[in-house]
């Protein structure tokens, strides 16, 4: 049986699916795999609960999935999509009267004080809020038994945090979102995991996010068990695009939920 799981709490890019004013076949869709929130994942191991990033969507992904507890939150990068439900997490920490840890590398961490300056301290400090206890990555981490590595990939003119997941020798989750490609670096650590998540916006290139068929080619070059590409814009109807890749590529949808 397998100890660890990954929830996709939401797969879609900054706009969301359907798209504001959008009437498009995917936007209009009635399969429930093309309506995408946010981008964001929840591991969960036999230690503890970990979200990556907190989307302006978190809220309601947390009511859909009944999520009750979190233990700590890792942030790939600060853009707004990835951070606007930051204070949903007061909840977490009112319910269980605890601090939540969060990890970012400094330069996500230094956008976090700025703008949630009154919850990281100081004479902006709100009793009874969000109390974040932050903790700047710049090297593999443990979280429990589990170890985290994280890589820096270009994403336009700033840089993301991708995650290697670990746990003893084998490798679990690579989570490589909002890039513009996966670094040899990355590709390495990852080489041969199990489950691979990868950035796929739209058919069409882009500059700061990987195409389709440059997501298909970073996941042949990897090798995974399987891959699937989440932040996906109203490019990709999630059937027929699936039509289009390899038998261990698929597309996530929100609330799908894999055992790795």
């Amino acid at each position: 049986m397998r100890e660890v799981e990954v929830t996709f709490l939401g797969t879609g890019t900054s706009h969301g699916i359907p798209v504001i004013g959008c009437q498009c076949n995917v936007c209009s869709s009635i399969d429930q795999r093309d309506k995408r929130l946010r981008s964001s994942i929840q591991v969960r191991t036999p230690e503890m609960i970990i979200q990556v990033d907190t989307p302006p969507d978190f809220r309601v992904q947390c009511l859909r999935e009944a999520v009750t507890r979190i233990d700590a939150v890792i942030y790939t990068h600060s853009h707004t999509d990835h951070i606007l439900g930051f204070d949903d997490l007061r909840r977490f920490c009112e319910m269980e009267s605890k601090s939540m840890p969060i990890y970012a590398a400094e330069r996500t961490l230094n956008d976090l004080h700025r703008v949630f300056q009154y919850a990281f301290g100081g004479k902006f400090r709100v009793p009874g809020y969000v109390h974040p206890e932050p903790v700047v990555v710049d090297g593999p981490f443990l979280l429990g038994e589990t170890e985290i590595i994280p890589f820096d990939l270009p994403h336009g003119h700033t840089m993301t945090t991708g995650l290697v997941f670990r746990r003893g020798r084998s490798k679990l989750l690579a989570y490589f979102t909002d890039c513009k490609q996966v670094t040899p670096e990355a590709e390495e650590a990852a080489r041969g995991v199990d489950t691979l998540v990868l950035d796929a916006l739209r058919h069409a290139s882009h500059k700061t996010h990987m195409s389709l068929s440059e997501a298909i080619e970073t996941s042949i070059r990897i090798a995974p068990r399987i891959t699937y590409f989440t932040h996906m814009c109203h490019d990709l109807g999630h059937f027929e695009t699936e039509l289009q890749l390899p038998e261990n590529i698929r597309l996530a949808y929100d609330g799908l939920a894999c055992a790795i």
